[in-house]
């Protein structure tokens, strides 16, 4: 895959787990594509994954999945 940052042909795709919000507003999406290329050491999203991501938070109830997660605070 082309890197947009560099323009060489060694971006690759990674799927990886974001969180958004805090608390009870918390969200957690998995597999976000993220192109992450060789050459220059860059990573990014695409504007059509941040517009999917977007679109996910705005309607988080109608796809997301409750599960319970572990928390803990960094003493």
């Amino acid at each position: 895959m082309m890197c947009d940052i560099c323009g060489k042909d060694q971006g690759t795709i990674k799927l990886v787990t974001r969180s958004f919000g805090k608390k009870k507003n918390l969200l957690i999406i998995e597999d976000i594509p993220v192109v992450s290329c060789t050459a220059c050491g860059e990573s990014y999203m695409t504007a059509e994954t941040l517009n999917e991501i977007e679109r996910i938070k705005m309607h988080r109830h109608s796809f997301a999945i409750k599960r319970q997660v572990e928390v803990t605070v960094f003493a």
